[in-house]
């Protein structure tokens, strides 16, 4: 990436500025402002979020925002109430409260002397869901949107449940959120009262983790910021981008979509990551389409963004599965005018009378098979990857053969033509269950003439939840069902001579969470059809996309490694004892910034086991380290979250302890235990 330094505008930073909210809370933000504004002040561009602008985010912050004020905007990054140096306390993501706050924020902002009036709103993840639900608000001052990595529907595509099956990342994303709340303002910035405050979070926050699992299924606490539930109340512009690594894919098309403002889309083959940064490659210049989409809505206009394609997507080549993070990710840009597009068709597939995948035309309804019933073993889904990647890790699927021997699995002869899909691929079929509460996992996977196999895409589906996820019921042992399961959205591009696999299993840990007991699915697989959304060239389209500048940005502030940090995926199998476990490791090192004088440390890791095939023995560990250190300030927090289970319940135990130099000062322990309420 490139750091630019010949640009429109110096700039200038304001350190802390404090900005009050209506109940009396004070806001803690870092302001970066073009060096001359003019007289009648400038647009400005706010990201919101709860990660510290005064450290841990400190350098990333300063490549983006310190890049947008020398483009001529004033550029401010907000912790959230409760974070970094705010006053407050955070108790959930997404809260009333925090909505309320950004709307304080975006007043203020608008009525500064420097502003002319005009804000935007940028935000990857937490900050990008923050922009949407403020836009769906209408605050006067919100002139357009760039949400980055973010859902439009809280239940269905986001972090805690994925088809109704909970998400071992709900317990990793609760934990990174249980160590940023434990931690204090920077005395440096908020004085002597940097201790009381500390001690307001520590004794507030809570544990988030168990109230995200009591919420089981799609009810109000989830509609409460899920923008799906009204899309027409976002009359704002929005700019929605997403990677194919990333857990957000799906939100951009559904945007696109449904929105009736301008709405643009974006996805590379990016993980969960701005696209400058991004990785898988290839990054782009993301920074300068953010300034082309700010210059359109917030400025002067005649950038013609709304000129091109709506949709704008990396449509993958296969690419063999590697033991490791991809660097880079082989295909091409293509663009569609809209979603859904002209350009992509539904071709159903289904099972011939050999059980091979072929185009359901080919089909001449061969008598019915005989069923086939499938139990997978609990290794089925170790190396699925994570839900949401985040680039630094080997955290995405590895070569599926192994995941394969433990699932039902039909392949297509090979291919005599490239096949291109763009879109959500959907299985349906008939079934019947042994078990009240049973799950199907369903792989997308592209199969190389050597066998190798990388999964495109997939999907999970609680069978609890066939009819939707707001009331769901049971199984009846023994029922013939029909369900269907969609898979997430996907571009890929399938080389001839490969084939395709649809592979489906019973489990898919540690990705999601396992039914209570082994359950055996059983399959008529004639009722079989695959619905591929296959997409046919326009070249006319395609050949309009002009290339994207390189990815650029501002200058960032001065830091020092002081110990590098590691980030690993290990599998452990001890046939001895029948255990198995998957250890994450998340160790970000330790560094000092000297523009603020200090050392920062981050550490976190994760453990998913079981044992045999023992349902029950289903276990998850998260631990984090922060440390802060100054001179004679030292703090260190350490939090631990461990999940088990039994037939009924999910059983959390943590702990969050603190230390202020040597001495602990805090110290708590949680025992919950949630129904699984079909889970």
């Amino acid at each position: 990436m490139k750091t630019v330094t010949d640009t429109p505008h110096a700039v200038r930073i304001e350190e802390n500025v404090w900005i009050p909210v209506r109940d009396g809370t004070h806001l803690a933000a870092r302001v970066w402002l073009p060096m001359e504004p003019p007289a009648a002040g400038v647009p400005a561009i706010l990201e919101s979020i709860p990660y510290r602008k005064r450290d841990i985010k400190r350098i990333r912050d300063a490549r983006i925002h310190g890049y947008f004020a020398a483009h001529g905007y004033a550029s401010v990054r907000v912790d959230a109430r409760g974070s970094g140096d705010s006053e407050g306390v955070l108790t959930d993501e997404y809260s009333e409260q925090e909505l309320c706050d950004g709307e304080d924020v975006l007043a203020w902002l608008a009525a500064q002397p420097w502003c002319n009036g005009r804000v935007g709103m940028i935000g990857i993840s937490w900050g990008g869901f923050h922009a949407l639900q403020l836009a769906a608000r209408r605050p006067p001052a919100l002139q357009g949107v760039v949400t980055v990595c973010a859902s439009d529907d809280r239940y269905r595509d986001d972090v805690h449940y994925m088809g109704g099956c909970l998400l071992s990342d709900n317990l990793s994303w609760a934990s990174t959120m249980f160590a940023y709340s434990s931690l204090p303002p920077d005395p440096a910035i908020v004085g002597d009262r940097w201790r009381e405050l500390w001690h307001q979070r520590l004794e507030g926050s809570g544990l988030w983790l168990t109230e995200w699992m009591r919420h089981a299924h799609r009810d109000d606490y989830w509609r409460h910021g899920s923008v799906c539930e009204d899309y027409s109340a976002i009359r704002c512009p929005v700019m929605a981008v997403s990677g194919w690594a990333d857990g957000y894919s799906n939100a951009v098309f559904r945007l696109v979509e449904n929105l009736d403002v301008p709405c643009k889309g974006l996805i590379g083959p990016w993980s969960h990551l701005y696209p400058h940064l991004g990785q898988p490659g290839p990054a782009i210049g993301f920074l300068q389409e953010c300034v082309r989409w700010w210059d359109e809505w917030l400025g002067s206009g005649g950038t013609g963004v709304m000129d091109e394609p709506r949709l704008r997507v990396w449509l993958q080549d296969g690419v063999e599965p590697q033991a490791t993070t991809y660097r880079y990710r082989p295909g091409r840009w293509v663009a569609e005018p809209g979603w859904p597009s002209p350009n992509v068709r539904l071709s159903p597939w289904a099972l011939d009378a050999h059980r091979r995948l072929v185009p359901a035309e080919e089909v001449d309804a061969p008598p019915e098979a005989d069923p086939l019933t499938l139990q997978s073993p609990l290794s089925v889904g170790l190396l699925a990857g994570k839900w949401c990647s985040f680039g630094s890790a080997p955290d995405h699927p590895y070569d599926q053969r192994e995941e394969d021997g433990g699932s039902l699995v039909y392949d297509c002869r090979p291919l005599e033509e490239r096949l291109e899909i763009l879109g959500a691929p959907e299985l349906e079929l008939e079934i019947a269950v042994d078990q009240p509460v049973a799950m199907l996992a369903v792989r997308l996977s592209d199969i190389a003439s050597d066998g190798k196999a990388t999964r495109v895409t997939y999907g999970l589906l609680n069978l609890c939840h066939r009819d939707g996820h707001e009331s769901p019921v049971p199984l009846e042992p023994g029922e013939r069902y029909r369900i269907r399961v969609p898979l997430n959205h996907a571009a890929h591009g399938f080389a001839p001579g490969h084939r395709l696999r649809v592979s489906l299993s019973t489990s898919y840990w540690p990705l999601a969470w396992a039914p209570p007991q082994p359950a055996a699915v059983t399959v008529w697989p004639q009722s079989l059809r695959l619905h591929l959304p296959v997409r046919a060239a326009d070249p006319a389209i395609d050949a309009q996309l002009a290339d994207f500048d390189d990815a650029e940005s501002a200058a960032a502030p001065a830091w020092e490694t002081l110990r590098r940090g590691e980030s690993n995926w290990l599998i452990e199998r001890d046939l001895g004892r029948e255990s198995t476990t998957l250890h994450v490791i998340n160790d970000q090192g330790r560094w000092y910034i000297p523009e603020v004088d200090l050392a920062v440390t981050v550490n976190g890791e994760e453990w998913y086991g079981y044992h045999g095939d023992d349902f029950g023995s289903l276990h998850s560990e998260v631990r984090g380290r922060r440390e802060l250190e100054r001179g004679d300030w030292r703090i260190r927090t350490e939090t631990r979250t461990l999940i088990t289970c039994d037939v009924d319940h999910f059983h959390v135990h943590a702990t969050l302890d603190a230390w202020e130099g040597d001495e602990r000062v805090f110290s708590r322990i949680w025992k919950e235990s949630v129904p699984r309420l079909l889970r």
